[in-house]
């Protein structure tokens, strides 16, 4: 059993390390394409922070672990919104531009209510794969055409910024792309692992994988996501923080569970669609009305969103 949980650890830490690596060459490269902050956190650094989750869902779905690949995704989702959300509003109240309002948190209510419906026979088959991942790619590109919409075209002979190393041009090209390809390599190991020792676990303690995925993968899984968007919002960039919540539980409905799906047809355990779902819907639909209010998320909002995902834990441990 100790040989298990220190996979997970191991895991989680390669995880993590691959995530900051291939965010942070991704957020560069993105900066050198004149791509605006919130285009930036809503597609670049979303799908970075959302390595973990896709990489441990394809693993747990190529191994025959449906319950494990699913639960990843419902509870790190849950946990984006509660937690990540929560906890970075308690730090700093996070400005909340238009085009959340608008585009982007319907697109996110409009995907959870989609996995319900296509969840509600028990199966997520491949041609349902191929069409999340569609509309994922869909949103991506819309979101970047939109966004490069607004950006001021950099003035001849200006270096253009990146986000890492403290470099400008093609050096910082270079380094940007090795720190992706770093990043990949760590992620790979980290979901091979991670996924071995949850495995274990759930075995050796007789809980279900679903319950481990939802609590100690997603909570782990969600730790990029985490560090990402408190980092920005105590820099000041709410837009960064915000897009990074919202643009991930996008791609973990959409890119993440169509790609498993593809690879191997997901059955939904009973469990997630007669409980944890409807608690993902509930928490989906509170945003709404805390973004609209003065176009900002308060810190007392904060503290709904944390208390709301505490009592969501404790009756999931307490039901196990």
């Amino acid at each position: 059993m100790l040989i298990n949980w220190l996979l997970i650890l191991i895991g989680l830490t390669a995880l993590i390390a691959g995530a900051e690596a291939l965010v942070r060459g991704a957020s560069g490269i993105a900066l050198l394409a004149r791509m605006s902050p919130a285009v930036i956190g809503l597609t670049i650094v979303a799908a970075g922070t959302s390595m973990p989750e896709l990489m441990v869902s394809v693993k747990a779905s190529l191994s025959g672990n449906p319950g494990l690949a699913i639960g990843n995704v419902v509870g790190s989702n849950l946990l984006n919104i509660g937690m990540v959300l929560g906890l970075t509003a308690l730090f700093r109240p996070l400005r909340i531009q238009g085009n959340t309002i608008r585009f982007e948190w319907p697109v996110l209510m409009l995907a959870t209510l989609q996995f319900y419906l296509l969840a509600r026979d028990g199966f997520i088959d491949r041609v349902e794969g191929v069409f999340l991942f569609g509309v994922m790619v869909a949103f991506m590109a819309y979101a970047v055409w939109l966004g490069r919409r607004g950006v001021v075209e950099t003035a001849e002979g200006e270096k253009l910024p990146t986000a890492s190393f403290s470099r400008n041009g093609a050096a910082a090209g270079v380094l940007n792309i090795l720190a992706v390809i770093l990043g990949g390599s760590l992620l790979a190991l980290g979901a091979n692992t991670l996924v071995k020792g949850a495995v274990g676990v759930a075995g050796g303690l007789g809980i279900s994988e679903t319950i481990i995925g939802l609590t100690i993968v997603a909570v782990g899984t969600s730790a990029p996501e985490l560090v990402t968007s408190v980092v920005a919002a105590l820099r000041g960039q709410s837009d960064l923080a915000v897009g990074n919540v919202v643009g991930s539980s996008i791609f973990n409905l959409l890119a993440i569970l169509g790609t498993a799906a593809v690879f191997s047809p997901l059955p939904v355990p009973g469990e997630i669609m007669s409980r944890d779902i409807w608690w993902l819907i509930g928490i989906t639909a509170l945003m709404f009305p805390m973004m609209l209010s003065g176009k900002k998320v308060n810190r007392w909002e904060g503290l709904v969103l944390l208390t709301a995902i505490t009592a969501y834990i404790v009756i999931l441990v307490l039901g196990t």
